[in-house]
């Protein structure tokens, strides 16, 4: 059963981590940051279906189109943040929102706050961004 929080709440350092109400702070957090981009997303469609798509000047539709592909690609990257975000919640049921999938660390509650859909700590997350480019980089040689 859900906590149930106060009006302000915020989590802080100097409670148990990934207590009861700071995962109820962070699902509604994340449930909220989710219906948002889904609204956006449902307007661009609504806007896209609107739209006079047989604009006469061939300047003008290019330019509506260019718009629109760049629209699209936004709502195509939010809807890949809405995977991590239900992620994000599949991790807090299961118990393990907050610790790092690298090393089973703490994440921490700045860092959740800053990014409530983080699954490493910010070290694990920098070794593995070094990791990632030394593969590009030998790729590259």
């Amino acid at each position: 059963m859900p906590a149930k929080l106060a009006k302000n709440y915020t989590p802080s350092e100097s409670e148990k981590y990934m207590s009861k109400p700071q995962l109820e702070y962070f699902r509604q957090k994340l449930v909220t940051w989710r219906e948002e981009l889904l609204a956006e997303s449902q307007e661009t469609i609504n806007n896209l279906k609107e739209e006079n798509w047989r604009e006469p000047d061939l300047s003008d539709r290019a330019s509506l189109e260019t718009e629109a592909g760049v629209e699209l690609r936004t709502r195509n990257r939010y809807l890949k943040l809405v995977g991590k975000i239900d992620s994000a919640l599949r991790r807090i049921d299961d118990g393990t929102y907050g610790y790092c999938e690298e090393t089973g660390e703490p994440i921490g509650i700045k860092r959740l706050e800053a990014r409530p859909i983080a699954t490493m700590t910010i070290e694990a997350q920098e070794r593995h961004e070094r990791m990632e480019k030394q593969f590009v980089d030998e790729d590259e040689e």
